[in-house]
C-alpha cells in the first residue's frame, strides 16, 4: 500500500536536506518488497510515464515535431526496467564490494543507498514530458551523486581511511550500471521492433 503522504515527505526530506535525511533514514531497517513498492515504484513510474506521454504523443522538435507510440513505448520502458535494473545491479556491486573495503553492507542497505540517491532523477523525470527539456535531467543525475556522497558512511559504515576508494568504486560501477544497462535495453527494444523515432 502506497502512503502517498509519507512518500511526497520522504521525497522532500532527500531533495531538501539529504544529510538531515540520511541521519534519519541510514540506520532505517526495510522490508526490500514493502520499500520497493512503496517508495521506488510510484518514483519510477514518474519518468515511465512522462516518456511516453513525451515521446509517443508530444514529440521532439521545435518546427517539425517527430513522435511515435513506438518511440514512447520504448522510452517508457526503458525507463521503467532501466530504474529496477540499475538499483538491483548498482546495490548489488556496493554489496558484494563492501568486505574488500572492510566492512558490511546488506544487499537491503544497499538498495535503500542506490535508491534514495536516484530520488532527484526519478522526480525529473517529469521533465521527459517535454523530450526538449530532458537535458535537464542531468542536473538531477548531478544531485544523485551527491546524495549518494552524503549517505554512503551512514549506510555502509566503512572507515573513514577507506571510504574514498570504496565510494569511488561504487561511483564508478553507478554510472556504468547506469549506461550499459540503457545500451543494452535499447538495442533488446530496437530488435524488437520498438523504434527510436
Amino acid at each position: 500500500m502506497i502512503n502517498i503522504e509519507y512518500l511526497v515527505d520522504r521525497v522532500k526530506l532527500v531533495l531538501v536536506n539529504p544529510k538531515g535525511a540520511w541521519a534519519k533514514i541510514g540506520s532505517e531497517q526495510i522490508d526490500r518488497k514493502d520499500f520497493l513498492m512503496s517508495y521506488v515504484l510510484p518514483l519510477v513510474l514518474i519518468p515511465t510515464i512522462a516518456s511516453f506521454i513525451g515521446y509517443g504523443l508530444i514529440g521532439l522538435g521545435s518546427y517539425f515535431k517527430v513522435s511515435s507510440l513506438s518511440w514512447g513505448f520504448h522510452q517508457a520502458i526503458l525507463a521503467f526496467v532501466g530504474a529496477f535494473l540499475g538499483v538491483f545491479i548498482s546495490a548489488f556491486c556496493i554489496h558484494k564490494l563492501a568486505t574488500n573495503f572492510g566492512t558490511q553492507v546488506s544487499l537491503d542497505n544497499a538498495i535503500k543507498l542506490v535508491a534514495y540517491s536516484y530520488t532527484p532523477v526519478w522526480v525529473a523525470g517529469v521533465l521527459t514530458i517535454l523530450p526538449s527539456l530532458s537535458i535537464f535531467s542531468l542536473l538531477a543525475g548531478i544531485y544523485s551523486l551527491y546524495i549518494l556522497y552524503i549517505g554512503f558512511v551512514p549506510v555502509t559504515n566503512v572507515s573513514e581511511e577507506k571510504k574514498t576508494n570504496y565510494f569511488i568504486v561504487s561511483l564508478i560501477l553507478v554510472i556504468a550500471v547506469s549506461v550499459v544497462v540503457s545500451l543494452v535495453l535499447g538495442a533488446i527494444l530496437l530488435t524488437a521492433g520498438l523504434r527510436t523515432y
